[in-house]
């Protein structure tokens, strides 16, 4: 009977690594559609695109948008177009784990994603007079690379921004400070618990196309799931104070848009935020949720508009 019931166990256990094992890989095949392009850094294969306007790029600063958790770099579709029409060259690349990029195994910490972006960028022969947008969790990546090299640096804008506390609740807590436990669990109950997520903002406007089938599809391949528990297990369960203190001292120009209604990261992290660094401009669209990039898109272009101020 013990034999049995071991032999029950383990089959339970070995479900969801199984399922993560027979997941459709992220390979040349996946990537044949893809848009934009493909560069090898030092972490592995990045997904990346260029928006740029027909004419007027020169002496203009170079606009790198960062996403967040879950959602790759489609998030960026109709913000990343409305940017480049207001005159920027605008460059948008998918996570490590997410998107059409590779899924290299390990700890995804400040160091891990940095090395990511300065790869990027250095592949692209892009070194300074940046601006920054960096969306939920890629706001916090976002304020680590500003922090890192604020000289080079002209303007930071943050979307419903972590950083200034946990976005994980529940199951997700857990799973946040549990590297191995965490991880199985993750397997077993985040596809869930990300696609009833999904379905209940189904009704919501968006300005991506079938942003939700997308967001959906993340979960056929394999490696995106791990890839988020070790972003909450490492990047997400850290504060970044000290990368806020250092662009006040600096001196670089921030500006924070929230949501409402926002239920991951709550309006309360904006207080936070300007305890950190009084000079952020804030600016709060009501009856926004976490979605803000896509369910809001023009009242967002519009403040980015007014504070990166084109032309001057």
């Amino acid at each position: 009977m013990l034999t049995w019931a071991l032999i029950l166990l383990a089959g339970v256990v070995a479900v969801p690594l199984v399922v993560e094992a027979t997941r459709k890989p992220m390979n040349k095949k996946a990537r044949l559609d893809a848009p934009g392009s493909f560069v090898t850094l030092s972490q592995g294969v990045t997904h990346y695109q260029w928006h740029a306007p027909e004419t007027g790029v020169e002496n203009r600063p170079v606009i790198v948008c960062i996403h967040g958790l879950t959602t790759p770099s489609f998030v960026w579709g109709s913000i990343a177009k409305g940017l480049a029409a207001l005159g920027f060259r605008v460059l948008t690349y998918d996570l490590y784990g997410r998107g059409y990029s590779d899924r290299p195994r390990g700890v995804q910490d400040r160091g891990f994603f940095l090395r990511q972006l300065n790869d990027l960028l250095e592949s692209q022969k892009v070194d300074d007079d940046i601006i920054v947008i960096g969306y939920s969790m890629g706001g916090a990546i976002a304020a680590a690379f500003a922090a890192r090299q604020p000289q080079g640096i002209r303007q930071v804008v943050l979307l419903a921004p972590a950083g200034m506390q946990s976005v994980a609740a529940g199951t997700l807590r857990y799973v946040a400070g549990t590297p191995i436990i965490g991880l199985w669990l993750m397997l077993f109950r985040y596809p869930e618990i990300l696609r009833k997520g999904l379905r209940e903002e189904e009704h919501l406007p968006s300005s991506v196309p079938d942003i939700t089938r997308l967001q959906n599809a993340e979960l056929d391949y394999r490696g995106f799931v791990p890839a988020v528990h070790a972003s909450l297990l490492d990047l997400l369960n850290d504060s970044f104070q000290p990368e806020h203190e250092t662009l006040r001292q600096e001196q670089v120009p921030v500006l924070a848009i929230w949501g409402a209604a926002d239920d991951v990261i709550p309006l309360s992290a904006k207080e936070t935020l300007a305890g950190w660094n009084k000079d952020v401009q804030h600016h709060v669209i009501d009856g926004a949720g976490h979605g803000l990039p896509y369910t809001h898109t023009p009242q967002v272009l519009a403040r980015i508009e007014a504070f990166l101020q084109p032309g001057d």
